[in-house]
């Protein structure tokens, strides 16, 4: 009787630490991207240059991550907004590294649109290659019709990442819940204070496109450079000048 009991708990902890093992099941609070990470610091510099032809390499791997995101998509129910809002960054930023080596060895994201001239496609941001709770989604669905239209969050233009030398960094972690706060502080500050994307005085500020093109993001609690000084090392007047220095859209490939 002992005995049976003995390999009867053996077999429940073996199931157990299988459970805990495998992916996150549909709705699941506990996604892991701890893959994702993996392949970030492996293959992203400090400077947030990308080893395009090292993550092509590793496609494996990077398609193990994206299938584990298809398959587990958030129910809006049961997750935090903190935990969709990381799940969709990781989307954008993991699925346009896919679409990158999908056409790799290329200068720009923004070659790809015009080289496979698919009907009905404006840019590389509407090709419609990801499906997630049967939907086939683009990454502009992603970035305007989820993370702006669901979340007012407008650190999310410093997270997601176009693939491009003026877009904000690409960030060496994936992003989680438990640490977004945090991470997107970070991002916010990095992004605003990098000379290379903008240059601010007191008196006058030469920003990112960013600042033009979601303008509305930024000032709904304030005027822009109210948002601003909130990241910004240099304090912003109230007044001061505000242009806006055109878009690199260059592959952000390491050299």
């Amino acid at each position: 009787m002992r005995y049976t009991l003995f390999v009867g708990l053996i077999v429940v902890l073996l199931f157990q630490q299988c459970m805990s093992d495998a992916p996150s099941k549909k709705g699941s609070k506990t996604i892991i991207h701890k893959q994702w990470t993996e392949l970030l610091q492996k293959h992203v510099d400090e400077n947030g240059y990308v080893n395009y032809l090292g993550f092509k390499n590793d496609s494996t791997l990077l398609n193990n991550y994206l299938e584990m995101l298809v398959e587990n998509p958030p129910d809006e129910e049961a997750w935090s907004d903190y935990e969709q809002i990381a799940y969709w960054i990781n989307v954008y930023n993991a699925f346009t590294i896919k679409l990158i080596i999908n056409h790799y060895p290329l200068e720009s994201i923004k070659d790809i649109g015009s080289s496979i001239q698919i009907p009905f496609v404006n840019s590389p941001w509407d090709i419609k290659f990801i499906m997630i709770n049967g939907e086939k989604l683009d990454l502009n669905s992603i970035e305007h019709s989820i993370l702006r239209k669901k979340f007012n969050e407008p650190r999310i233009h410093f997270a997601i990442n176009c693939a491009s030398f003026s877009c904000p960094k690409l960030r060496k972690e994936a992003f989680t819940a438990d640490k977004l706060n945090r991470q997107l502080n970070e991002q916010a500050i990095a992004f605003i204070n990098d000379p290379k994307r903008n240059i601010i005085t007191p008196e006058e500020a030469t920003l990112s496109k960013i600042f033009s093109w979601f303008k509305g993001d930024f000032t709904k609690n304030g005027s822009l450079p109210e948002y601003l000084n909130n990241y910004s090392k240099v304090t912003l007047e109230k007044n001061s000048k505000i242009s806006f220095i055109d878009y690199d859209w260059s592959l952000n490939e390491q050299h």
